[in-house]
C-alpha cells in the first residue's frame, strides 16, 4: 500500500487524473499514511491557488425558517404550527441589508426554507429589496432545489426562473442542495427533493446564463465512500463542460439535532480523518476547480486550520448571523473575526487576504 500510494500521488503531481477507484482508495486510507495525501494536496493547492489564504465578509439573510420540505438531515426547517417559526418581511429585510451594508460586507448570502407561499415573484422581490437596500454588494443566493421549486409554483421553466433572478439581482447561486447526487441516496435523505438529474441541469443552466455557482459536498451521514467518490465525479465533468464553479465546498454533517440520526438512520457526522481527507483527497481529484472552500462553521477552528495544510485555500465568510448549521446542533456559528482568521493563516505559514465572491482580492 505505501509503495502503491507514493507512486500513485507522485503521478497525480506529474498530471495523471485520478479514477473513481484511486480515489475511493485514497479516502480509505488511514495511519501516517493521511499525511501523505495532506502534503501531496497542499502541494497542489499552492500550484493552483497560491499561499494566500482567503476570506470573504459576508453576512447571511435567512428569510424563513418555514419550509414544505422534511429533509432527514434538516435541523433549520419548520412546519405549520412548530414553535420558532419566522418569516421576514419586506421592512425587515431591507433591515438587514441595510445593516449588511453598515458592516462593509461585500456579500449577502440568503438560502431559506421552501416558503408554501414562494413563487419565483417572491424570490425576486427578496433578491430586489436586498439589492435596493445594500447597493453594490453582491448577492449570492438561491439554489437549484428553490429554482425548481420556484419555476414549479410559476409554471414556469428554470430557465425562465433563472434570468428572472438575474434580472432582480442575482449575482451568483449556491451550489448547495446538492448533499449526495446520488439519488439512490437522496431518497433516504431528502426525498422530496429534486433528483441528481435536475440538480446538474439548473446549475449547467445557470452556469449557461453567466450565473456562477459553488459547488458542495454534505457527507458524513449514510452515504459510501464510492457514493462520495460519484459525486465528485459529477461536478468534475460539469466544470470540465462549463467552468461556472467557482469553489467546491465539502459540508461535514452536523448531526445532533436531524431527524436521521434521531431515527438511527445515519451516523454522527464525519470522523477528523474523513474530514481531512475530504478537503485532501477533493484537491487532487478535483482537477479543474481553483479554490477549496474549508468550512469552519460545520468543522470548527482548529480543523479548519488543518485544513489549510491538507489542500484548502479559502476559509469562506465571516457570516453574521447562520441559522441552519445552529440548527442542525453546530455551535458558535455566528461570527468569524478576521483577526482571528488571520491568526490562523500566519500560524500555518500563510497570509491572510480578502476576497470577493468570485475572488477577486480586494
Amino acid at each position: 500500500m505505501e509503495k502503491h500510494l507514493r507512486i500513485l500521488l507522485d503521478d497525480v503531481k506529474n498530471g495523471h487524473r485520478l479514477s473513481e477507484d484511486e480515489a475511493s482508495d485514497l479516502f480509505r486510507v488511514r495511519n501516517r499514511h493521511i499525511w501523505e495525501i495532506a502534503t501531496a494536496a497542499d502541494e497542489m493547492r499552492e500550484e493552483r491557488a497560491g499561499n494566500a489564504v482567503t476570506y470573504v465578509r459576508n453576512q447571511n439573510i435567512n428569510v424563513t425558517n418555514l419550509c414544505v420540505n422534511a429533509c432527514g438531515f434538516c435541523g433549520f426547517s419548520k412546519k405549520p404550527g412548530d414553535d420558532g417559526i419566522y418569516f421576514h418581511d419586506r421592512s425587515e429585510i431591507r433591515k438587514k441589508a441595510a445593516l449588511a451594508k453598515t458592516r462593509e460586507v461585500t456579500e449577502i448570502c440568503t438560502v431559506s426554507g421552501l416558503h408554501p407561499d414562494f413563487n419565483a415573484q417572491s424570490y425576486c422581490d427578496v433578491y430586489r429589496w436586498i439589492c435596493e437596500a445594500a447597493p453594490g454588494v453582491h448577492l449570492h443566493a438561491g439554489n437549484p432545489m428553490e429554482v425548481a421549486y420556484a419555476a414549479r409554483k410559476s409554471h414556469m421553466s428554470t430557465e425562465e426562473v433563472l434570468i428572472m433572478m438575474k434580472e432582480a439581482g442575482l449575482g451568483s447561486m449556491c451550489g448547495t442542495a446538492a448533499e449526495i447526487l446520488v439519488n439512490a441516496i437522496r431518497k433516504k435523505i431528502c426525498a422530496q427533493k429534486i433528483s441528481t438529474e435536475e440538480w446538474v441541469r439548473i446549475i449547467k443552466e445557470a452556469h449557461s446564463l453567466g450565473i456562477p455557482t459553488t459547488a458542495t459536498i454534505m457527507y458524513g451521514h449514510c452515504e459510501s465512500v464510492e457514493d462520495q467518490v460519484q459525486h465528485l465525479a459529477i461536478l468534475r465533468k460539469i466544470q470540465d463542460e462549463t467552468r461556472g464553479f467557482t469553489e467546491f465546498v465539502p459540508l461535514s454533517f452536523i448531526h445532533m439535532n436531524t431527524p436521521i440520526f434521531r431515527q438511527k438512520l445515519a451516523r454522527a457526522g464525519a470522523t477528523g480523518r474523513e474530514d481531512l481527507l475530504m478537503v485532501a483527497v477533493a484537491r487532487l481529484y478535483l482537477d479543474n476547480f481553483r479554490n477549496i472552500q474549508v468550512s469552519w462553521v460545520k468543522e470548527g477552528i482548529k480543523l479548519a486550520q488543518l485544513s489549510l495544510v491538507a489542500g484548502a485555500n479559502d476559509l469562506g465568510g465571516t457570516m453574521f448571523e447562520e441559522s441552519i448549521s445552529k440548527g442542525a446542533g453546530a455551535t458558535n456559528t455566528d461570527y468569524l473575526d478576521p483577526a482571528e482568521m488571520q491568526r490562523v493563516a500566519e500560524d500555518v505559514g500563510r497570509t491572510l487576504k480578502r476576497r470577493t465572491t468570485l475572488y477577486d482580492l480586494v
